[in-house]
C-alpha cells in the first residue's frame, strides 16, 4: 500500500501528501463546532483534546489498515456522541455513505480512509490525503485478492465435451481460489512467476520504449535482445508489473523458454490455473496456443523469457517442432516480449521489431549498487564506486553480484575492487562464478555472471563451432580494437561472416562504427569468461597455441608501408606472447622478432628489448653462430639496445655480427653492409667519431659502387656519414651531400616517410652549424609539424625534431619559443626514459643553457647539477658528455657569482684533459 501512495506522492495535483500531526485534533465528544460555514481555526475551537499516544511516534504517518464493520448511512455523521454511542452498540469501526444501498444489489466491501472524526468539527484539510489513501489500499487489497468461482463454472462437464471443437471446449471445474479462462475476460489473470523486483532502478528508456512500441505503434510481437544478465528479464518482469497497474484489463503471462522441457511444464501449469480442459494426451502447448488464439482469452500479454537457444526455439527435435510453433499468431488482442541473447531467435519471431539492450548508463548503474549494498557496509566513497563500476563495465548482474558479495562477507567497495584486479585470474573467475540468492532468476546458476556466459558459449558450439573457434582465439587476444583480418581464417568468407555474425547476435562483440577497417570490441567480463571456458573444456592450452601461430602467420614485416597493419596487431601479439610466458617454439621466436622489430620502429625500444632478448636467447640455445636467423635477431636486439641508451650492449653485439659475417659474406653482400652501418651509427652515438667515419665511408664507397643512385641503403649510409662530418666540423661537404640526398628523397618517398623526414633534420641541423639560422628553423618547423600529425607524442623521432628545432629557436634568438618546446620535451622525455638516458640527460641540459639565455641562473644551475652528477655515476672521466655538462655548469656557476665552484670544476676538468692527452701520447 506504501508503494502505491508514494507513487500517487510524486503528482503534485493529487496534493497527497501527509497533512501533518498538528492539524489532527480529536477533541471531546461533548465539544461541538458552532457554526458548519466557518472552520475551526475560524471559529477558534480551544475545547479538550483526546490525548493519543501515536502521534508522538515518529512512525505516525504511516497509514495503518483496520478490518470490521462500516456504518453506511445517507447522511453524514455530524456527532461525536452518537458516533460514540452506535460504535459502542454496533461495533463499527467507521462511517461512511457512499456504500450505502450497493450492498442491496450485490455483495460488497467497503474501503474507506478517515477523513474526519465523524463528529461536528470537520476539515478539508484531509480530504485529498484520504482520498489517496483509499486509493492506494483498494490497489493493494486487489492485487493480493482472488475471485471465487462463479456458478457457471462449477457446472458438471457434459458428456460430449471431447466432440466439441478447441474454441468451443467446456473448462473444468476450478481448484478453489483460481478463475477461470470465460472469468479472464472480465477479471484478468497474472501469471508471473517472480515478485517484483524491489531493487529496479532506472532503465526508464528501455520501458519507455517498449510502452511505445506495443501501445502507441501497436506492434504485437518485440524482442529485447542483450548480453547474458543485462538486465532482459528484470526489465520485462518490471514492465509486467507496470501493465497490471496501468492496463488493468489485460491478462499477464509468463512462460520461460530457456529450454522445452521448462516451455512444456509451464505450459501446463497454465492450463491447470485457468481450469482449461486438456485430454490425457493432449499436448499442453498446443492447448495453450489454442487458447491465446481464441476470443476467450480476452486481452492479453505473454511474456517469453530467456529464449536463447534457436535450436529450442525453432528446430527443435521434440514432437510438434520449437517453441516457436506454440506461440499464438492470430489473435489481435494479444502482445508477446520475448527475451534473448540471440539475434537468430530473435529475428525468428519478431522480425524487425527487435529492441537492443545497451549497458546500464553510470547513474543506474550506481543507484543499483547502492540499493543492492545493506546500510552498514560504511560510507560511499564516489572514486571507489566509479573504479568498480569501470571494472564490472556496468553490467546489472554483474553489480548485483558483486553487492551480493560486500554483503555477505562484509567487505568494502575498496575490497571487492582489490580482489578484482588480482592479477590471480582464478580469483577474479571465482568472483565471477558465485551466485547469489535472488527470486527473480529460474535457479542460482543465473545469478552468477561468468556461468550463464559460459552456457551460451556451450550453444555456440553445439550451434556454431565456427563461431566458437573464433571465439576461444579472442580469449588470448586483447579485448578492444579486434581486426577481422587477425581472426582465424575459415574456409569461406560466407562462414566467417555467419559466425561473426552469431557472435554479434549473442552480443559477445560489438562492431565499431566508421571504420574504414572493420574492428571489434568485447566485453572486457566476456572476454574473462571465455578464458574460464576454455580451461572448462580442456582446451585452454590448444587454443593458446592456435591462436599463436594464427597471429605469427598474419603478422607483417616492419616495413614503413606494413605500419598500419602492423599498429593494429601489436597490442594482440603483445598479449599472447606475454601469456606464453618462457615457452620456447618457432612461433614464439618468429612473432616476437617483428614484434620487436615494429616496437623499435614505433619508439618503443624499451619493450622492444624485453621481446627480442628471449628470442636472442632462444636462437643462440638451437642455431649455429653464423645461422642467418640467430644473426638477425641478435642485430634486431642490438638495433633495441641502442634505441634504449644501452650503446655499451649494442656495440658489443654489432662486432660480433660483424665480425662473423666479414668472414662468411662477400665484402658488397647487403647484410655485411647493413652491419657496418648500423656499428658505425652506433660508435657515432658512443663519441667513437673517427671510428665511426671510417666504417661508415667504407660502406657508402662500396654502395656507391653496386647500388643506384636512389637507392634507399645508398641514401641512408650517406646521410649518416654526413652527421658525423658535421661533428668533425666539415660542414660544407655534410651540407653538399645532404642537400644531395633531400633532393633524391623527395623525388622517390612520399611526405612522411621517416627517411625523408630524417634526412630534412639532417640537413636542418648542417644549416643550424653553418649559421644558416633561418633556413634551419623553416625546415625544422616543416618536420615537425608531419611528425606531430603522425606519431606519438613521446614518440623518439618526434622528440628529437622538436630538440633541434629548439635549438635553431635559440641560435635565432627566440628565447621565450626554445624554452616552451624544451620544457615540453623534457618533461616528456622524464616520463618516458630512465634517469640516466642520453636523451633525457641531453634535453635537461640544453633547457639549463635556455634559462640561462634567458637570466633564470638559479634555474639553470639547478638543473645543470641533477645532469653533472647523473654523468658522473654512469659516465667514464674523460667522456665527452661528463665533460661538455660539467663546462655548462662551471660557466652557470660564473653567471651565478659562483666563482669558487666554477674554478674548481674548471680546473678539474683540465685536469681530466691533460692526462688523457698524457695516456693517448704514451700508447701512440
Amino acid at each position: 500500500m506504501e508503494d502505491y501512495l508514494a507513487i500517487l506522492r510524486l503528482d503534485p495535483e493529487l496534493q497527497a501528501e501527509y497533512p501533518g500531526t498538528i492539524k489532527d485534533r480529536l477533541f471531546e465528544a461533548s465539544y461541538n463546532h458552532l457554526d458548519d460555514q466557518k472552520s475551526c481555526m475560524q471559529l477558534g475551537c480551544s475545547g479538550e483534546l483526546v490525548s493519543r499516544s501515536r502521534l508522538e511516534n515518529a512512525e505516525a504517518i504511516s497509514p495503518a489498515v483496520h478490518f470490521g464493520l462500516m456504518a453506511s448511512g445517507d447522511l453524514v455523521m455530524k456527532s461525536g456522541e452518537d458516533r460514540d454511542r452506535i460504535a459502542a452498540a454496533e461495533g463499527v469501526i467507521g462511517f461512511e455513505m457512499e456504500g450505502a444501498g450497493v450492498w442491496d444489489s450485490f455483495p460488497c466491501i467497503v474501503v474507506k480512509a478517515a477523513c474526519d472524526y465523524a463528529d461536528s468539527h470537520k476539515s478539508k484539510d484531509w480530504q485529498r490525503y484520504a482520498a489517496a489513501t483509499a486509493a492506494a489500499c483498494a490497489k493493494a487489497l486487489l492485487s493480493f485478492w482472488v475471485p471465487s468461482p462463479s456458478a457457471d463454472n462449477l457446472r458438471s462437464v457434459q458428456s460430449n465435451e471431447s466432440d466439441l471443437s478447441p474454441d468451443k471446449r467446456i473448462r473444468m471445474p476450478l481448484p478453489e481460489g483460481a478463475s477461470s479462462d470465460r472469468e479472464s475476460r472480465d477479471h484478468p489473470v497474472f501469471l508471473v512467476p517472480f515478485s517484483k523486483n524491489p531493487i529496479f532502478v532506472g532503465r526508464d528508456e528501455a520501458l519507455a520504449k517498449l510502452r511505445s512500441l506495443f501501445f502507441e505503434r501497436n506492434q504485437r510481437k518485440v524482442a529485447l535482445l542483450g548480453l547474458g544478465g543485462i538486465g532482459k528479464t528484470q526489465i520485462a518482469l518490471q514492465f509486467a508489473f507496470l501493465l497490471k497497474q496501468n492496463k488493468p484489463d489485460y491478462s499477464i503471462f509468463w512462460l520461460p523458454a530457456y529450454s522445452m522441457a521448462s516451455f512444456e511444464q509451464e505450459c501446463a501449469k497454465f492450463v491447470k490455473t485457468l481450469g482449461i480442459r486438456c485430454s490425457d494426451g493432449e499436448d499442453a502447448r498446443e492447448v495453450v496456443r489454442q487458447y491465446l488464439n481464441s476470443e476467450d482469452s480476452g486481452s492479453w500479454f505473454l511474456i517469453v523469457d530467456n529464449a536463447d537457444d534457436i535450436n529450442v526455439f525453432r528446430r527443435s527435435t521434440t514432437s510438434g517442432g520449437g517453441i516457436l510453433a506454440f506461440l499464438p499468431t492470430n489473435n489481435d488482442n494479444g502482445c508477446i516480449l520475448l527475451t534473448t541473447r540471440s539475434k537468430e531467435v530473435a529475428v525468428a519471431l519478431a522480425r524487425k521489431e527487435i529492441m537492443k539492450l545497451p549497458h546500464m548508463g553510470f547513474e543506474d548503474a550506481s543507484d543499483l549498487l547502492e540499493k543492492s549494498l545493506i546500510d552498514d557496509n560504511g560510507p560511499r566513497n564516489d572514486q571507489a564506486v566509479a573504479k568498480l563500476l569501470n571494472a564490472l563495465s556496468f553490467h546489472p548482474l554483474a553489480i548485483s553480484q558483486a553487492a551480493a558479495y560486500m554483503n555477505t562477507y562484509e567487505a568494502s567497495i575498496e575490497e571487492y575492487s582489490r580482489l578484482l584486479s588480482d592479477r590471480d585470474e582464478r580469483s577474479m573467475v571465482e568472483l565471477l562464478e558465485q551466485g547469489h540468492d535472488d527470486d527473480t532468476y529460474y535457479h542460482s546458476s543465473q545469478s552468477a555472471v561468468a556461468t550463464t556466459w559460459i552456457m551460451s558459449f556451450d550453444r555456440i558450439r553445439r550451434s556454431d563451432p565456427a563461431a566458437a573457434k573464433i571465439l576461444s582465439f579472442m580469449a588470448f587476444i586483447e579485448p578492444k580494437s579486434i581486426p577481422r583480418s587477425i581472426l582465424p581464417s575459415l574456409e569461406t568468407e560466407q562462414q566467417s561472416t555467419h559466425a561473426l555474425g552469431t557472435l554479434l547476435g549473442h552480443g559477445f562483440l560489438t562492431q565499431r562504427e566508421g571504420d574504414r577497417d572493420t574492428m571489434f570490441d568485447m566485453h572486457s567480463l566476456v572476454h574473462l569468461a571465455t578464458r574460464r571456458w576454455n580451461e572448462k573444456e580442456g582446451r585452454g592450452k590448444e587454443m593458446q597455441l592456435m591462436s599463436l601461430a594464427r597471429v605469427a602467420e598474419v603478422f607483417p614485416t616492419d616495413d614503413w608501408e606494413n605500419r598500419e597493419v602492423w599498429r593494429q596487431y601489436l597490442p594482440h601479439a603483445l598479449r599472447l606472447l606475454t601469456s606464453m610466458g618462457d615457452a620456447e617454439n618457432d612461433d614464439v621466436c618468429k612473432l616476437g622478432f617483428w614484434v620487436g622489430r615494429c616496437l623499435c620502429i614505433d619508439g618503443r625500444p624499451k619493450e622492444a628489448v624485453a621481446r627480442l632478448e628471449p628470442v636472442v636467447a632462444i636462437t643462440v640455445k638451437t642455431l649455429a653462430e653464423d645461422d642467418p636467423h640467430r644473426l638477425e635477431s641478435q642485430h634486431a636486439l642490438a638495433d633495441a639496445y641502442r634505441g634504449n641508451g644501452q650503446k655499451e650492449k649494442a656495440i658489443e653485439l654489432l662486432e660480433n655480427i660483424v665480425a662473423i659475417r666479414e668472414k662468411i659474406l662477400v665484402e658488397d653482400h647487403p647484410h655485411l653492409l647493413t652491419s657496418q652501418h648500423e656499428l658505425a651509427v652506433t660508435y657515432l652515438l658512443d663519441s667513437q667519431r673517427q671510428k665511426a667515419i671510417e666504417l661508415l665511408a667504407h660502406v657508402v664507397a662500396t654502395r656507391e659502387r653496386v647500388l643506384a643512385e636512389n637507392h634507399l641503403h645508398r641514401l641512408t649510409s650517406q646521410d649518416e656519414l654526413t652527421i658525423a662530418r658535421l661533428i668533425e666540423r666539415q660542414r660544407k661537404k655534410a651540407i653538399q651531400l645532404l642537400e644531395h640526398v633531400v633532393r633524391t628523397r623527395e623525388k622517390v618517398l612520399e611526405e612522411g616517410h621517416p627517411h625523408r623526414l630524417t634526412s630534412q633534420q639532417e640537413l636542418a641541423r648542417a644549416y643550424l652549424a653553418e649559421g644558416q639560422k633561418k633556413k634551419a628553423v623553416e625546415l625544422l618547423k616543416h618536420v615537425v609539424a608531419i611528425r606531430e600529425n603522425t606519431l606519438a607524442e613521446d614518440h623518439p623521432n618526434r622528440l628529437t625534431s622538436q630538440y633541434e628545432l629548439a635549438r635553431a629557436y635559440l641560435a635565432e634568438g627566440l628565447k621565450q619559443k626554445a624554452v616552451k618546446l624544451l620544457e615540453h620535451i623534457v618533461a616528456t622525455r622524464n616520463k618516458a626514459l630512465a634517469e640516466d638516458h642520453p636523451h633525457r640527460l641531453g634535453s635537461q641540459q640544453e633547457l639549463a643553457g635556455a634559462y640561462l639565455a634567458q637570466g633564470k641562473k638559479r634555474k639553470a644551475t639547478k638543473l645543470l647539477e641533477h645532469v653533472v652528477a647523473i654523468r658522473e655515476k654512469t659516465l667514464r672521466e674523460n667522456h665527452p658528455h661528463r665533460l661538455g655538462s660539467q663546462q655548462e655548469l662551471a660557466i652557470a656557476y660564473l653567471a651565478n657569482g659562483q666563482r669558487q665552484k666554477a674554478i674548481e670544476l674548471l680546473e678539474h676538468m683540465v685536469a681530466t684533459r691533460e692526462k688523457t692527452l698524457a695516456e693517448n701520447t704514451q700508447v701512440d
